[in-house]
């Protein structure tokens, strides 16, 4: 399936700040894998006031874009547009063989999944997770498969969705101790159980094709978990809405929890307070010829715009960088 994405992310300023530093993790990713293959055509970053964009990658195939604006500025306006396609995974098998955990022992026993296996800052066990294991039988039984598909069953079952109910910060006892959260939430109270079953699992954040089934909101990113399994390996599951990450999921990053890859991180210089406003479309084209995008861009091309559309924009940025060269 062929997908375009439009993310505008506001931050709104009470007072002017300067100096702001920012990182994104927007860029969808491209790679080939059984359980997982997607291309990024295009990527474009639109940015008020201006500034220069630079791309890296991390350890993890993630692409990571920074900017300094070292104006003052009451606003930043942040849009992005990417162009990507999305292969379907193959079946599942309804289950593994009964060998598969101790194939799943030996497979992580010399420390190459060690980050997928440790527990971080949000998916740190409490008794409150310990209880909700022992209700939804969250332990070693059958095999891997089938215990998996059941956690992402009983999860979606055992909680509700409910939108701004936790914040990005908050620990998983949060949500378990209300019984609702959002899609982060989900994940990681997930990531927090696997990991307790020593199944290698990560956090993944990215988009989704809203389907009429879905509860999670339409207009936002998601967030889901990839799990390592023999012979399959990084299989995609989603708590929050009880199926598997499939042909409408776009994946950004993976980590090992929300603060690894957020959509944006940064900081800036002032006592200012920031409101946040974010908008996101995921529009499904049937035929990538009409995507605009891909006539403008070549294959496998990324562009950093930094140019503002208002013209009085433009003419308030140019003297305010003159005015700060004088001083």
């Amino acid at each position: 399936m062929y997908y375009t994405i439009r993310h505008l992310t506001k931050y709104q300023y009470s007072t002017m700040v300067s100096e702001s530093i920012m990182q994104l993790f927007m860029q969808p990713r491209t790679e080939s894998a059984p359980y997982s293959s997607q291309r990024c055509f295009a990527f474009e970053v639109s940015l008020q006031p201006r500034a220069r964009v630079l791309p890296y990658r991390d350890y993890l195939g993630n692409t990571l874009h920074t900017f300094t604006i070292p104006a003052q500025h009451l606003a930043l306006t942040i849009v992005t547009r990417a162009v990507v396609e999305v292969q379907p995974p193959p079946l599942l098998p309804e289950a593994l063989s009964a060998d598969a955990w101790a194939l799943l022992d030996a497979a992580t026993a010399n420390g190459d999944y060690w980050d997928a296996l440790a527990q971080t800052e949000l998916t740190m066990p409490t008794p409150l997770l310990h209880e909700l294991a022992e209700n939804i039988a969250a332990y070693r039984r059958d095999d891997p498969l089938t215990v998996l598909l059941e956690i992402n069953k009983r999860l979606y079952e055992s909680m509700e969705y409910k939108a701004k109910s936790t914040r990005v910060d908050s620990p998983i006892d949060v949500a378990l101790a209300q019984r609702s959260g959002v899609c982060q939430d989900f994940a990681q109270i997930m990531i927090s159980l696997l990991r307790g079953l020593r199944i290698p699992s990560r956090y993944v954040s990215g988009y989704m094709a809203h389907r009429r089934s879905d509860r999670s909101a339409e207009d936002a990113t998601h967030a889901w978990v990839e799990a390592w399994l023999p012979d399959l390996g990084w299989v995609g599951f989603d708590p929050t809405n009880n199926s598997l990450a499939d042909d409408h999921y776009i994946r950004v990053a993976i980590g090992r929890d929300y603060n690894d890859v957020p959509p944006t991180r940064g900081v800036f210089k002032g006592g200012a307070s920031s409101a946040l406003s974010v908008a996101v479309q995921v529009t499904v084209v049937d035929n990538p010829n009409t995507i605009p995008e891909l006539a403008m861009l070549p294959t496998d091309a990324v562009s950093y715009t930094t140019t503002a559309s208002d013209p009085a924009i433009i003419e308030a940025d140019r003297i305010q960088q003159i005015q700060q060269m004088q001083q």
